[in-house]
């Protein structure tokens, strides 16, 4: 009850707009399964382009669309090494939502 109290609390606030665009956002951003991919892999370190697409089946400038989609929305940073960039998160926000629903997925097809 308290949970539903608190939601009802943020809609009805002056900055509830604001609130709601935001979270649309986030929510735009994840909705590719790539980059989900992306920010589960993340999730274990800094990585450069080679090192993701070790682990994430698609190729290079799929991944680099990605990339950029998740920099422009503030979910990763990156850094150039010599001819290298790596990549890493920047907003814990994002990865605390993804791991939430991911795992709430995880634990309801189990009991299916």
């Amino acid at each position: 009850m308290a949970r539903r109290q608190a939601v009802q609390d943020v809609g009805s606030g002056i900055e509830s707009d604001e609130v709601f665009e935001t979270a649309a956002e986030i929510f735009r951003v994840m909705s590719a399964p790539m980059r989900l991919k992306i920010i589960s892999s993340l999730c274990n370190g800094e990585k450069n382009v080679s090192q993701l697409l070790e682990e994430i089946d698609t190729t290079q400038p799929n991944m680099s669309q990605h990339l950029n989609t998740l920099y422009q929305a503030g979910v990763i940073g990156r850094r150039r090494e010599g001819v290298q960039i790596f990549y890493r998160i920047i907003n814990d926000r994002v990865v605390t939502l993804c791991r939430a629903v991911c795992t709430q997925i995880a634990i309801e097809s189990e009991l299916k």
